[in-house]
């Protein structure tokens, strides 16, 4: 699970870490430390839908892990769209010239990074068009 934080301004995403997935309950766990250590605001969390934009199995468990999260933290959680986050970090590590066999090492950290960015890009542009409707 690969995980991203943003600076405080909110502007840019940057990688942290990727979590080995175990069971949801110590997945939680160490996402939740890192949240700590981070002091983070708020959770966005990968939305994996069917390229047709309905729910996936996959899907439904990001939503269960997103609301358990919620509960844990009290923290807002955001679910993103993730559909082809993973294709397209591949693309971005092979433009930066590692190697293929090195990408699982860190492939979850920029599709992390790419859907924290999404999310805080889209946010920007609301706050923005809220500002001009004010």
């Amino acid at each position: 699970m690969g995980v991203a934080v943003s600076d405080e301004m909110g502007l840019t995403a940057q990688p942290v870490t990727t979590l080995v997935r175990t069971n949801r309950r110590q997945d939680a766990r160490s996402l939740l430390r890192v949240i700590r250590k981070h002091a983070c605001a708020a959770i966005v969390v990968g939305n994996p839908l069917y390229m047709s934009g309905d729910l996936s199995p996959q899907a439904a468990k990001a939503q269960a892990f997103a609301d358990m999260l919620r509960q844990e933290t009290g923290l807002p959680v955001h679910l993103w769209d993730e559909r082809l986050t993973t294709t397209e970090a591949h693309r971005h590590l092979h433009a930066s010239g590692l190697a293929g066999a090195e990408h699982k090492k860190v492939v979850d950290q920029v599709a992390a990074v790419l859907i924290l960015q999404g999310y805080l890009d889209a946010l920007a542009v609301r706050e923005e068009r809220d500002a001009q409707n004010s």
